[in-house]
This record gives C-alpha cells, sequence and structure tokens, in this order.
C-alpha cells in the first residue's frame, strides 16, 4: 500500500463529477486500499477519489481514524437513496487544508452502493457517518464543503480560498 498525493483547492480535478467505476478489479481494490491508507495518513474520516486525482465514483471512509482498519468502508458508485432531518456541525477537508465551517446536512441517509467485491449493499447512516457519505459524495459531484458554507463565511475565507488556489498551481 501507498500513501497517494492528495490534491488541492484550485485543482480542477475536484470540481469535476467523478465517472461511474465500470469494473472492480485487484487493480481497483489496491487504489481503493491506498485511499484508506492515504486517508489515515492524512487523519481523515473520508476520501473520495477526486482528492487524490482519479475522476472516479469511489469513497473510503473510516470513523476510527484508523484505529480500527477492518472498519473501513469503501463505496463504489454511491447514491443517496433518501435523506432525513438536519444537522449542523463545522467540517473540514483534507483537500482544503486548514479551513473550517459550520455546514447544514441531513442528519440521516440511505446509500447505494457496491462494495470492493462487487456486491450492492445500501447502508442507513446517522450523524457524523451521514456527513461524511454526504461530504464524499459532494466531492464525487464536483462540489466542496466552501459551496454550501454561508454567503458571510465564504466571503471572509476568500482571501486563504485565493492563496490555497495560487498554490496549487
Amino acid at each position: 500500500m501507498s500513501v497517494l498525493p492528495i490534491h488541492t483547492y484550485g485543482d480542477p480535478v475536484l470540481r469535476q463529477e467523478a465517472k461511474p467505476v465500470e469494473r472492480i478489479n485487484n487493480e481497483l481494490r489496491t487504489f481503493l486500499r491506498d485511499m484508506a491508507e492515504t486517508m489515515v495518513y492524512g487523519k481523515g474520516i473520508g476520501l473520495a477519489a477526486p482528492q487524490v486525482g482519479e475522476s472516479l465514483s469511489l469513497m473510503v471512509v473510516d470513523l476510527s481514524l484508523g484505529e480500527k482498519p477492518d472498519k473501513v468502508i469503501a463505496l463504489i458508485n454511491p447514491r443517496i437513496l433518501g435523506k432525513e432531518g438536519e444537522q449542523s456541525r463545522e467540517e473540514g477537508c483534507l483537500s482544503i487544508p486548514d479551513i473550517h465551517g459550520d455546514v447544514i446536512r441531513a442528519a440521516e441517509v440511505g446509500v447505494h452502493f457496491r462494495d470492493i467485491e462487487g456486491q450492492e449493499r445500501e447502508l442507513e447512516c446517522r450523524d457524523l457517518l451521514a456527513r461524511v457519505i454526504l461530504h464524499e459524495v459532494d466531492h464525487l459531484q464536483g462540489r466542496l464543503f466552501v459551496d454550501r458554507l454561508s454567503p458571510l463565511k465564504r466571503r471572509m475565507l476568500q482571501g486563504k480560498l485565493r492563496k490555497l488556489a495560487k498554490n496549487f498551481r
């Protein structure tokens, strides 16, 4: 396994809609394991493929911060089935370092996906897991958490975001 470079704010790949995965093979499984290692190394709890430069509909989630490697969830071609409730909580992102802000998201979501073996699955998520799934699905749609901040908060962060984008180039 290896740690992959994380693409940061300003990289066009973060604004592209991810392509569906057509084939699940050993190469893809290795890539998902590398994504999981990258997420843990970066001290994240979720990572989408565009964040490591691949515009593919893949994500990994680990609420244990690497403490329980068997608890990593790999979601291939995830699709939100439904949302309920509302929660507001501070979010950050490995692709937008040192920037945080309160984001309103659904409190519960249902998600359909294929697992690392290609089996179709559905998962009912609440609270933090729901938030992480929605955050990563946003990445797969070319959306970033800063897009969901209040207009005032976005204006306050403009300088930092411009600096991040400039550093990317």
